[in-house]
């Protein structure tokens, strides 16, 4: 297979590589693009340095099996059009594509069949959908979610390089110069640009995504997010009511089952620390909404610089390669 990614030298791309190493794709051929910011740059990757290459109109004149992008919504915009035309499947971590009429939005272990077979743009999506979706669809395709409340505490991360940078300095004393507050000392209840009915994009996205990939817009979905001063590590807060009533003791057995989670009975629950560096999503404090009839309360915790970008972006590589999706 031959790759290339574009954005490689920000969190993500970085983290593409590590889990291309760990999960042993099969790359014949690796191309590293960034912006002209990492001109001279090299990564190693399998051992070997590979330099950096600026992106430009030229990038894709030759062949790529599969391009997976991190870049920002701008970049991917213009450049993941001309991979596609190039021949190349794109996984795009921006959030451009997202909801665009027939780009796939993939969970592998959701909705893989979402996959095109044939070279197109796949969207990754949100990375506290991700973590949010794989936690909820046993219950969803067992009981029927009809209601959801998400309440994210997401890590600094999530922002990207100059965000965790800020972070640091911050924790050492020094000036804000990312966040317009010192991000280790307080609760932020802003991510992304604020929209006309006053609630944030990232907000938006978590409703929008949630009901796409599971194919259901009827859900009645509200969503609150929320930056912590934590680095790595976004955990997500989750009301729900189903249609179908439930037992707490059904509902920990389909958890226990549901592929790619670790579930944490009573009196445990994972924190960010259990997320950091893995790729499972980590599910506790399950117990009884009380105040609704078929509620249920869930803690989600996830690395979302892994699961929540890199690893499910890999991941859509691998079901590219071993699905009916072509032959690569």
């Amino acid at each position: 297979m031959k790759l290339a990614i574009v954005g490689a030298t920000g969190l993500v791309g970085q983290t593409f590589i590590k889990v291309i190493e760990e999960r042993k794709l099969p790359v014949t051929s690796l191309t590293l693009i960034a912006s002209e910011r990492s001109a001279g740059t090299s990564l190693s990757f399998q051992g070997t340095l590979i330099p950096v290459t600026t992106l430009n109109e030229n990038s894709f004149e030759q062949q790529f099996d599969v391009v997976l992008f991190s870049a920002g919504g701008s970049v991917s915009k213009e450049y993941a059009p001309r991979a596609v035309a190039s021949g190349a499947y794109v996984v795009d971590n921006s959030s451009y594509w997202r909801m665009h009429e027939g780009i796939s939005l993939v969970v592998p272990e959701i909705n893989g069949n979402d996959i095109p077979n044939v070279p197109s743009i796949i969207a990754n999506p949100n990375c506290s959908t991700i973590q949010s979706v794989m936690a909820l669809t046993a219950i969803h395709q067992k009981y029927g979610i009809t209601r959801l409340s998400y309440t994210t505490y997401q890590a600094v991360s999530g922002a990207g390089q100059k965000a965790v940078n800020d972070y640091h300095a911050t924790k050492q004393g020094q000036e804000p110069t990312y966040f317009n507050v010192p991000i280790d000392k307080v609760v932020y209840p802003q991510i992304d640009v604020f929209l006309d009915d006053y609630s944030t994009k990232e907000e938006q996205k978590m409703i929008d995504e949630t009901k796409k990939i599971f194919h259901d817009a009827s859900i009645q979905i509200s969503s609150t997010c929320v930056r912590v001063g934590v680095e790595n590590g976004h955990a997500v807060a989750i009301q729900l009511q189903t249609k179908k009533p439930f037992t707490l003791s059904d509902v920990e057995l389909l958890l226990q089952a549901s592929p790619g989670v670790t579930f944490y009975p009573h009196p445990t629950f994972p924190t960010a620390l259990d997320a950091d560096g893995n790729d499972k999503v980590h599910v506790g404090r399950v117990r009884l909404d009380k105040a609704v009839e078929n509620g249920l309360h869930l803690w989600v915790v996830s690395d979302n610089i892994r699961k929540g970008a890199a690893t499910n972006a890999v991941q859509i590589v691998e079901s590219i390669l071993g699905g009916n999706h072509g032959t690569i």
